[in-house]
């Protein structure tokens, strides 16, 4: 996990453009979209000191996606708090690169940040990230409609899971 490079952008909109990738989204990112979100990101850092992180392999500096921090979507159980979210390139799936990262952004969340709480949410459908909420030892809270996903979309049920402190260990598996 490392802060954004600007050699990150070409492979961050590729990975925004990928429909597999994006399949548990609404749409896909065009590049403009894609580049004001860095955007975004870069500011929270700014603001915050933490944020959504860049992901690369360790050995070949390859860039394969990001997780991190970020501030819960309005209108959902949650609102106010921190989310933890990742978004991989298909080249990274299978590997335990989310695993691994959420683990690491949890101890930043839960050490130097100082959260209690530390929510997810995802897709009701989307099997592979409620795998890796539960690897990392959260529990399923609630299970909504997301109020920014239209209406009648297989999207919009959501769940929605949470880790308190007391709960934590880097040790979840």
């Amino acid at each position: 996990m490392r802060r954004w490079r600007a050699t990150d952008r070409e492979p961050f909109a590729a990975m925004n453009a990928d429909p597999e990738v994006m399949r548990y989204f609404p749409t896909p990112l065009t590049r403009g979209e894609s580049d004001a979100l860095v955007e975004r990101i870069e500011r929270r850092f700014e603001l915050e000191g933490f944020g959504l992180w860049a992901l690369e392999v360790a050995g070949t500096g390859e860039f394969v996606g990001f997780t991190g921090l970020n501030p819960m979507p309005p209108g959902l159980p949650g609102e106010g708090g921190t989310e933890l979210g990742w978004r991989l390139a298909r080249s990274a799936w299978g590997r335990g690169y989310a695993t691994e990262a959420g683990r690491a952004a949890l101890a930043v969340a839960f050490g130097e940040v100082g959260l209690d709480a530390v929510w997810s949410l995802t897709a009701a459908v989307n099997e592979r990230s409620i795998a890796v909420m539960e690897r990392l030892g959260m529990t399923h809270i609630a299970s909504v409609d997301h109020p920014q996903v239209a209406a009648g979309s297989p999207l919009r049920p959501h769940v929605l899971y949470r880790l308190d402190l007391p709960g934590w260990s880097r040790a979840a598996s």
